[in-house]
């Protein structure tokens, strides 16, 4: 089954802001677990991890600084 990830609505005033993949803390095909930090993104100034909702193989949609807009999907778990 594939679970796709989506880059997390941060800011509640600009919900279609652009935001980027500050880290990703998990390589492109590796395996993670539900609740592991998985990525980092940013929106202006604020900061927040992103966590796995499956457990599965990852791999990236985005790469690290590419703005994306927020609700859009930055990764895939097949599980």
């Amino acid at each position: 089954m594939i679970t796709e990830v989506p880059f997390p609505s941060i800011s509640r005033e600009d919900p279609g802001a652009e935001g980027v993949v500050g880290t990703w803390f998990v390589n492109h095909g590796e395996a993670v677990s539900v609740g592991q930090v998985i990525a980092e993104v940013q929106v202006d100034k604020v900061s927040q991890d992103v966590e796995a909702p499956v457990a599965g193989v990852m791999y990236q949609y985005v790469a690290e600084g590419v703005a994306i807009i927020q609700g859009a999907m930055i990764a895939r778990i097949d599980s």
